[in-house]
């Protein structure tokens, strides 16, 4: 509701209009209106066509943008004097329509006085002229920066995660490439042999008793027992030896093949029978040759598993093709933030898992979590200097919320460093190192965002960050906690 009754003193206290003169008090007094606004209402809509600016006489409001479907809180202030609306008054039109850039609503009962875009805009050209032309230079440059700024941002993050992703696929993809050598080769090679099986004049009945051990060899190594070195050294100077006395003189290579299938002197035993003395060597490459492409095309099979894995952890770190708000299980995200992150934990880190899977699934923005997983775990190793523990566990909360928790054994957060350590552009880190944006995207991800709590707990050897979530959907028009 609105009323006209508004008097020229009462502008004048506000920082706003203080240096202003009675004709200019009484012009915006003529053109302008008090509002009033109870608990809850919008004042101005983000998108919606700037129309009037707004100058809070009393109450307290809350500003809000629009995030990936949802909505992200900015702040709320009870200052009087605060202002929200057509900030862009002062820029001329160019074709570009004036939007609001945000949502604005009363959080108590409020008083705000509102004046048209267009005559707040007049006012500033004809009273402030240079001021005018600055506010315009400032705006036009101001978005050209932070287009460039989100780009650039945008274009790191891709270099991380690509970075990260390129390092991980290294080691399955050369093993797929080797194992995929070595299998051309045993296949070439099994040719010949099979030629010489050939010429030792066998009759089919033999060739299929031959190809039945062969399959039960395949059989037994699928299955067959974990030798320690020891036990597997032993049992390979067992067979060398056997085959070493049935006139095989290539024994010591065909052994270690033979012991990792589960192969045993009863199995060498059989061989024997079915193929003549003369031709056992040739009668034993051949299987020798089946068991170890089969253990190649294993190999091959659990590099190519590994690439999908990898895949589908950055996928699922990404959220690529997936609806930005998502019910699902919170181990998710953190799993695929550690493997996206393995590059740079390398093996002076200790990983611990310290998971309760009894929580249930969440409803949430896994994206946006993503990046604040990322933040701590990044800030947690750099920490500990790349030597350390670092232990993620997760553990139910009260009121139906969920914790999680990223601990190192760091030297600990200095306490001139605690108070600060989540405003906006701080941080600690030279120049090149890290994010550049401290936990500032951490903190109004989790609290703006999903209306939730971070806490930073610090001693010596022991940093704990806990992130509290809400199992619930996070609800725009709530309130978050400040």
């Amino acid at each position: 509701m609105s009323s006209p009754w508004l008097a020229p003193e009462q502008l004048r206290t506000l920082f706003l209009f203080e240096r202003l003169d009675d004709d200019q008090l009484a012009w915006l007094i003529e053109r302008g209106r008090l509002v009033e606004y109870p608990p809850g209402a919008v004042i101005h809509a983000e998108g919606a066509p700037a129309t009037c600016f707004l100058v809070l006489l009393s109450g307290t409001i809350s500003m809000s943008k629009r995030v990936q479907g949802g909505e992200l809180e900015l702040f709320h202030t009870d200052y009087r004097g605060a202002y929200t609306g057509a900030f862009n008054a002062v820029v001329p039109d160019r074709g570009v329509p004036k939007l609001y850039p945000s949502t604005a609503r009363a959080v108590t009962e409020a008083r705000l006085f509102e004046i048209p875009a267009a005559d707040f805009g007049k006012a500033v050209w004809e009273w402030f002229p240079m001021a005018a032309h600055l506010l315009e230079g400032a705006a036009t440059q101001g978005a050209n920066a932070s287009e460039i700024v989100e780009r650039h941002e945008r274009l790191v993050a891709l270099g991380a995660v690509t970075a990260g992703l390129t390092h991980e696929l290294n080691n399955p993809v050369a093993a797929v490439m080797r194992a995929a050598a070595t299998l051309r080769d045993r296949l070439t090679g099994m040719r010949a042999d099979l030629g010489r099986l050939i010429q030792a004049d066998l009759d089919p009945g033999q060739l299929q008793r031959i190809a039945a051990v062969v399959t039960r060899a395949l059989e037994r190594r699928r299955d067959g027992p974990d030798l320690s070195p020891m036990e597997a050294s032993d049992r390979e100077d067992e067979l060398a030896g056997w085959l070493e006395d049935h006139g095989v003189e290539r024994g010591w290579e065909l052994a270690p093949t033979l012991v990792a299938a589960g192969v045993d002197v009863a199995w060498l035993a059989e061989m024997a029978d079915l193929v003549p003395e003369s031709h056992l060597e040739a009668g034993l490459i051949y299987p020798v040759r089946v068991l170890e492409s089969d253990s190649l095309l294993d190999e091959i099979t659990e590099a190519a598993g590994r690439i999908s894995g990898l895949l589908a952890s950055a996928k699922q770190y990404t959220q690529m093709d997936r609806a930005p708000l998502q019910t699902f299980d919170i181990h998710e995200g953190l799993d695929a933030t550690l493997t996206m992150l393995g590059h740079k934990l390398g093996d002076g880190v200790e990983i611990v898992r310290e998971y309760d899977r009894s929580l249930p699934p969440i409803s949430a923005y896994p994206g946006e979590l993503n990046q604040v997983w990322t933040n701590l775990i990044d800030n947690a190793v750099d920490a500990m200097e790349g030597r350390g523990t670092l232990t993620v566990r997760t553990r139910p909360g009260r009121d139906e919320r969920l914790i999680v928790e990223v601990a190192d054994t760091g030297p600990g957060v200095p306490d001139d460093v605690r108070s600060r350590i989540f405003e906006p552009f701080f941080t600690t880190k030279p120049v090149g190192k890290g994010t550049g944006l401290g936990l500032d995207i951490a903190w109004r991800i989790v609290v703006g965002r999903h209306h939730g709590e971070i806490r930073l707990d610090s001693a010596p050897g022991d940093t704990r960050f806990e992130v509290i979530l809400p199992l619930r959907e996070p609800d725009p028009g709530d309130e978050a906690p400040g």
